[in-house]
């Protein structure tokens, strides 16, 4: 990969996370024939994808081999302990999603023997707005990412958000009591809920959750066993600092 090509990728970051060919000419200081040839290959190789409407966004391939960044790799491996603590005292799959542009990529997962088929598998991304993760990261995102979000409502089952109201409410509500939940939002069938998980500098940069197979009521049980683990993940990335 050419260092222009790095140069393309560089101008993506929170506040410029979906951008048109003009604007990534632009920041990149290039000219457009340039910037469209890089894009063009970098398109190819899985490091952005160009949407229908012609912007463009970090691709698949870049989000699967941050899964292997120091950063992102330190987190998992910080989470494993914590995460198998709520497996036992939920018996539910419990999942790790960090934000992946207007996604949430799922960091890593751990399940028992008897769950079924898995949703999602670590590197997967979800919408944000369908899961109890998405909504936990999409509430506490950087400024305009709720925008770009409410540009992107598939209803991907009869109950998923497809209006920017709705979608807003639940996020008030998301910010207020302090975890989201999903009701076959994203799979019909699959139920979720997620709590943050913040860094040393006190801002959310995960979201961990359960998925149940069928309607979760034990929220006084569940919620808890997260947000112990969540402040326990916390805890330890202090320490590692």
């Amino acid at each position: 990969m050419t260092s222009r090509a790095l140069d393309v990728l560089g101008a993506f970051d929170t506040q410029h996370i979906r951008q048109n060919l003009s604007q990534i000419a632009r920041r990149t200081g290039m000219p457009v024939a340039t910037c469209y040839r890089l894009l063009r290959d970098l398109t190819e190789w899985g490091a952005v994808t160009r949407h229908e409407d012609g912007t463009y966004t970090v691709g698949q391939r870049i989000a699967q081999l941050g899964l292997l960044a120091p950063v992102e790799r330190g987190l998992r491996q910080t989470a494993a302990p914590f995460m198998q603590d709520v497996l036992f005292a939920t018996r539910q799959i419990v999942n790790l999603f960090i934000l992946d542009g207007t996604e949430a990529l799922l960091l890593d997962r751990i399940a028992g023997t008897r769950v079924g088929a898995p949703i999602a598998r670590p590197g997967d991304r979800l919408p944000l707005h369908t899961s109890a993760a998405g909504k936990i990261l999409l509430a506490h995102g950087p400024n305009g990412l709720v925008e770009l979000a409410s540009g992107k409502l598939v209803r991907e089952t009869h109950q998923s958000i497809a209006d920017r109201p709705r979608l807003e409410r639940e996020l008030v509500m998301v910010r207020e009591r302090g975890y989201a939940t999903t009701e076959g939002e994203h799979s019909s069938g699959a139920y979720g809920l997620a709590v943050p998980v913040r860094g040393v500098e006190g801002d959310v940069i995960a979201a961990l959750g359960i998925v149940n197979l069928s309607r979760i009521t034990d929220f006084q049980r569940i919620v808890p066993a997260l947000q112990v683990a969540s402040a326990a993940i916390t805890r330890s990335l202090k320490r590692a600092v």
